[in-house]
């Protein structure tokens, strides 16, 4: 399968939005500014709803640790993939989505096009080096018409964007601390992943990278 690759960690690289589809772009920096509000509320909802390893359908342990803030939030088990608006592990709603999650999303989907976008659920993920995230589709919202905006914190990551089948080309696409991704319209049902994460440190995260995954998706 072909590749091609956009880089974002060369320093050289223009500032501007690197857009890698119609509908789909890569605002490089643009969550630099919000750092200060996003990691002291991140540490609020890891302490009410910590990091867990969910069963995937077929009875494995995913690699990457997971957890949720909002009304719904993204579980797998062997019953499948699903929203629920309950944690499994306290049988407790969710953590509030933070209005700063809310008010940054919705300015990085305006700034890729898509206006009042107003996220009902975020996915947070947490790789660690190894970890990787195969090629998928989110298929699991009720409207596909909102896009996705997927916020980037710690260690660089090497993100796998495609097309509408699972064979299809993909491009490798460089992320950095503080990169939004915003996908949706014709390109929100694109296969995309995540590579095996490099070992490295970050002066705030250490030897992690987070992720933010904000949806509408009730």
């Amino acid at each position: 399968m072909m590749q091609t690759e956009l880089d974002l960690f060369n320093p050289a690289s223009p500032a501007e939005p690197q857009w890698i589809g119609k509908q789909a772009v890569v605002l490089p920096g643009f969550a630099l500014a919000w750092v200060d509000v996003l990691l002291p509320e991140l540490r609020q909802i890891i302490a009410r709803a910590p990091f867990r390893h969910m069963l995937t359908p077929g009875g494995l342990n995913m690699a990457v640790g997971l957890t949720n803030c909002g009304a719904l939030g993204w579980i797998s088990d062997r019953r499948g993939y699903r929203y629920s608006p309950v944690d499994p592990l306290s049988q407790q709603p969710w953590p509030a989505l933070p209005p700063a999650f809310i008010e940054l999303a919705a300015l990085a989907a305006s700034a890729a096009g898509f206006a009042d976008f107003r996220p009902d659920a975020c996915l947070i993920n947490c790789y660690k080096p190894g970890n990787r995230l195969s090629l998928h589709q989110d298929r699991d919202e009720r409207d596909y018409s909102q896009p996705i905006v997927s916020v980037s914190l710690g260690l660089p990551a090497v993100f796998q964007f495609g097309g509408h089948a699972r064979n299809e080309s993909t491009r490798r696409i460089g992320l950095r601390h503080g990169d939004v991704m915003v996908w949706g319209g014709e390109d929100r049902l694109r296969f995309h992943g995540v590579l095996p994460l490099k070992p490295g440190s970050h002066p705030l995260l250490s030897g992690r990278r987070i992720n933010l995954t904000l949806r509408k998706a009730g």
